[in-house]
């Protein structure tokens, strides 16, 4: 049976310097990169790659989509949203850290949960879906609400529900909506990548075994507290063990490493391997 991992969430148009004042566009976004790293990993035969988002019904956002389809990435359930545009970006790169300018106040993927029974027909047939913190984060409550319903539902058919928290302070109102959608992203999941230093920076915890035990009580059986350079945290069944971080002398883009440590991690995991066994799988590819 092939398998349908669907990523949800915004991609974005992306700026980066060219030289001379000009600059080169792209199209990305946390989720995005990961189907597309997804994408990339596996045979189309074995994973068919689903990306579920709402773009907008300008000449650009028409791109984005063809631009999902030549990667391979099944964007027959994108929904286009009239009136409004694709998110925009531009990168500043300082050696490997970039920082980013946002502007998405009229971004269509906002909307990617507005309509819950197109929602639920995004999600049929989907054997694993994956999403974000950012993805909770542009959505308005209620929206939120709908799409953690959306995948409560489909969790409790068997598919598999893979949360990234990927910590953005900007993107939220208040540190307490950004721990109550934490919170809430988590106990939907099967399975969750949080990064240590946002979960103490947030919960106060004492330590990275502590934030371990907390999000344990959340219901979730299986995860990764990735650490920077350090060791990840793997906890499986109550269990927890180490697996080292892959040393680069030299990181292109941290950003990015994020998303490619998801992709190779879920697909390993998919694939049946312990959470230890994908972890090393996803720090070898970030």
């Amino acid at each position: 049976m092939t398998e349908v991992f669907a990523s949800i969430g915004e991609c974005m148009i992306e700026l980066s310097a060219a030289g001379e004042g000009l600059y080169r566009r792209g199209f990305a976004g946390d989720t995005f990169n990961t189907a597309w790293t997804v994408r990339g990993l596996t045979d189309p035969g074995r994973v068919s790659v689903r990306y579920l988002t709402a773009v907008g019904d300008d000449a650009v956002s028409g791109e984005m989509v063809r631009f999902f389809e030549t990667a391979g990435i099944d964007a027959s359930f994108v929904r286009v949203q009239p009136g409004r545009t694709a998110g925009l970006y531009m990168i500043s790169l300082d050696g490997a850290e970039r920082s980013f300018t946002y502007w998405r106040d009229m971004s269509a993927a906002k909307m990617l949960a507005a309509d819950p029974d197109a929602l639920a027909r995004s999600l049929e047939g989907v054997t694993t879906a994956y999403l974000s913190g950012i993805t909770l984060a542009i959505l308005a409550p209620e929206h939120r609400r709908t799409l953690l319903g959306a995948l409560g539902t489909l969790k409790a058919a068997g598919a598999r529900i893979a949360f990234d928290p990927n910590v953005r302070l900007r993107l939220w109102p208040s540190l307490d909506d950004l721990r109550e959608a934490l919170v809430a992203g988590y106990s939907a999941a099967t399975v969750a990548l949080p990064t240590y230093p946002d979960e103490k920076d947030l919960f106060d915890d004492q330590s990275i075994e502590d934030a371990a035990r907390r999000i344990a009580g959340y219901g979730l059986r299986e995860f990764v507290l990735k650490d920077g350079p350090e060791p990840c945290l793997v906890m499986a069944d109550g269990a927890m063990s180490r697996v080292p971080a892959t040393v680069v002398d030299a990181p292109v883009d941290t950003t990015g490493a994020g998303d490619a440590f998801a992709a190779a991690f879920l697909l390993a995991w998919v694939a049946g391997a312990p959470p230890g066994r994908a972890a090393a799988a996803g720090t070898a590819q970030a």
